[in-house]
């Protein structure tokens, strides 16, 4: 029974909480790991209209969510929301967890090795933005 009531508030506080207010479906992007988290990165759909970073719509920044995967530590995968852009050149995807106050992390659009943060989430290697 205690389960089911807290299976019911988790749907509640889901249906209420931050990723509620957003319409539409996300699309995850970004795929970093390191020896002990994984992090993702989901941007709104109707702004990804295919693979690679010519079918993502970022002429201007857009609001996506992070996501740090810390299940194999225990401590769950919370969502996080983020200011995502392209840097001028068009090499790097400039991913701002302004929530957090972390100063803003450039991934390479071909991927590569890149720090999100000092605690759980440095040293990630990084698949290909889009490139799933």
């Amino acid at each position: 029974m205690k389960a089911a009531v807290a299976g019911a508030a988790m749907i509640l506080w889901a249906a209420t909480g931050p990723a509620a207010a957003q319409e539409g479906a996300f699309r995850r992007v970004l795929e970093c790991k390191n020896e002990g988290a994984r992090v993702e990165l989901y941007l709104p759909e109707n702004i990804v209209s295919g693979l690679g970073i010519a079918n993502v719509r970022l002429a201007r920044p857009a609001r996506g969510y992070y996501a740090l995967d810390l299940s194999d530590a225990g401590k769950g995968k919370p969502l996080e929301p983020v200011r995502v852009s392209l840097t001028t050149d068009k090499k790097g995807v400039v991913v701002n967890q302004y929530t957090r106050k972390l100063p803003p992390t450039t991934v390479p659009v071909a991927g590569g090795k890149v720090s999100f943060d000092k605690r759980f989430a440095e040293d990630m290697e990084c698949k290909p933005f889009n490139g799933e």
